[in-house]
């Protein structure tokens, strides 16, 4: 066995070794911890030329087997030791806990956390399917027609796979991917360059659980790799900042997830009450490190805007790194140490514009950029803007970060932007009536509720099912 495992791509479920091979190093240390296989555009390619008999396999299990799989899978994956490469490594849980934060910069318990959400979103896929497709009976996607309230109905894929382009951010933003397999598509996947643990070990424990393994491509690939698989796959999703994001926003065949822009908006029936809620809001803001696209990166008032970021400066200004072992940690490394010195910067030179001030920088013992432990770290900041029209009240970090801004009640609306995930504390009819037909919000939340709270009978973003099927109209007389 070699020293270090070595991740082959995996071509139909099959293991492929190339001789192109790059290494993922430990955040910390910079000790090389696996050997990946790197796969170029011509052999995705031909792979892809095969993807209709791997669709042909999945589509002899029912939807009903494939969510029992579903079920198996998220307990493997919370629970197994499952196989890790093509070397005889394997990987426990906690191994697997392990190696993510070394690479990644989370710390243990958030990564348990992420486990977990996958774990639930496998678990409840009945739960999840029955959301996206709004009641439909699962047998008519084995039958491929039947009725739903008294009326006919037939659905028909979109695409035979769904062509994946993962960031290293978040593991459980792999959530997303999950009801493909349920809903009979296979799935391409470029992972992210510092996080191919969950795809795989996803994988492993898919195919554990009864799974076919030519319903997975896993390749870890380059930018002309990747774009074959955005290319060639029917669908795709997407992931990146808003200049990676943007070649791809006017294509309908590919789902882009960039920036999510949330924000926390208090209306004015409510925001002498703002006390009660800045546990809430400080949560939205630095759960998960600050990494997901529904941390709150914006909270919008129309009034009391300096006390309300200075409560939140002395609650998340102290907040600094701690060891990955710590359950109290609370903030993640950047194992891209240029990603952690580009975002320091760019707060910085924000802040020379007039109009913004670093709340958190009187609550902190030290700068914003820290080393710890021999990793990079960035910590809490809070930036009080005079404006919406700021540089910095609607800009987004992988760190926690928000602004706090002064608006007009009856113009936030109109200063907002598009955001994937707005919480509005207000009990104001017409304030509520605005928010619910505003096709600036992906995911409303009315009343004190976190902007990271996901429900799974309601899509996250964007519908994976309407994404992967449409309705025809049918007639039959035979």
């Amino acid at each position: 066995m070699s020293l270090i495992p070595h991740l082959p791509a995996l071509r139909r479920g099959k293991p492929y070794e190339s001789l192109d091979k790059s290494q993922l190093l430990d955040h910390r240390t910079g000790n090389a911890l696996v050997s990946i296989s790197q796969i170029n555009a011509g052999i995705i390619r031909k792979d892809l030329a095969r993807i209709p008999e791997s669709r042909a396999i999945l589509k002899r299990f029912t939807v009903a087997q494939l969510l029992e799989i579903c079920a198996r899978a998220g307990d493997l994956f919370l629970n197994a030791t499952l196989p890790l490469g093509d070397k005889g490594h394997t990987q426990s849980a906690q191994q697997y806990i392990e190696t993510l934060s070394s690479t990644s910069g989370l710390p243990y318990n958030m990564v348990r956390r992420n486990m977990a959400k996958i774990n639930d979103s496998l678990t409840h896929m009945g739960e999840v399917l029955n959301g996206l497709t709004r009641g439909l009976p699962l047998e008519v996607l084995d039958k491929g027609i039947g009725e739903q309230n008294g009326s006919p109905v037939c659905f028909y894929p979109r695409t035979e796979s769904l062509g994946l382009v993962m960031p290293s951010n978040s593991p459980a933003v792999n959530s997303l991917w999950l009801p493909a397999i349920a809903l009979k598509i296979p799935v391409i996947i470029k992972p992210g360059r510092e996080e191919p643990w969950t795809p795989y070990r996803l994988i492993q424990a898919f195919i554990a659980a009864g799974c076919p393994p030519d319903a997975f491509g896993f390749y870890p690939t380059d930018h002309e790799g990747s774009g074959e698989i955005l290319k060639k796959c029917g669908r795709a999703l997407v992931f990146g900042d808003k200049s990676t994001t943007s070649l791809y926003a006017n294509n309908p065949n590919i789902q882009v997830h960039g920036p999510g822009y949330s924000k926390i908006l208090i209306g004015e029936d409510e925001i002498d009450r703002w006390p009660e809620f800045i546990d809430m809001i400080a949560g939205a803001i630095s759960d998960n490190g600050g990494r997901s696209c529904i941390n709150a990166s914006a909270v919008v008032v129309p009034k009391l805007a300096r006390e309300i970021a200075d409560a939140l400066a002395k609650k998340l200004g102290p907040v600094a790194p701690l060891p990955a072992t710590d359950e109290n940690a609370r903030l993640s490394g950047f194992a891209n140490h240029k990603m952690a010195e580009f975002i320091d910067a760019a707060i910085e030179d924000g802040l020379k514009t007039a109009g913004a001030e670093d709340i958190t920088a009187r609550h902190r013992d030290g700068p914003r950029k820290v080393v710890f432990d021999g990793g990079i770290y960035l910590r809490p900041t809070i930036v009080l803007c005079n404006s919406f029209d700021h540089p910095l009240a609607n800009k987004e970090f992988l760190c926690p970060y928000a602004s706090v801004v002064d608006v007009p009640q009856s113009e936030m609306l109109h200063k907002i932007g598009p955001s994937l995930a707005v919480t509005a504390v207000t009990r104001d009819r017409n304030f509520i009536d605005a928010l619910k037909e505003s096709p600036l919000i992906d995911r409303l939340n009315i009343g004190p509720i976190s902007t990271m709270k996901v429900s799974w009978s309601q899509p996250h973003e964007g519908n994976m099912f309407e994404f992967l099927y449409k309705r025809r109209s049918i007639e039959i007389a035979i």
